[in-house]
């Protein structure tokens, strides 16, 4: 799921080198923290949040087929 998440990632912003993905792995949910520049925070986000709930879809269903429960924060 973080493969997933930073491939997606890196595929929409200007500077991919920037992006980093930190799973954090708590007893119960996993939490993914995407980190990427400044300058393309509003690229991942997109008008109106549509591409990070977009993004969060489709990690959650990567993580559905491993029966693992996700949520992605971008910071």
């Amino acid at each position: 799921m973080k493969d997933v998440l930073e491939i997606i990632a890196k595929s929409l912003v200007d500077d991919p080198e920037q992006v980093s993905v930190t799973e954090i792995d708590n007893d119960g949910p996993i939490t993914l923290q995407l980190r990427v520049a400044e300058g393309d925070m509003g690229k991942v986000i997109g008008k109106q949040g549509r591409i990070a709930k977009a993004i969060r879809t489709v990690v959650k269903a990567a993580a559905n087929r491993e029966n693992k429960k996700v949520s992605v924060d971008i910071v």
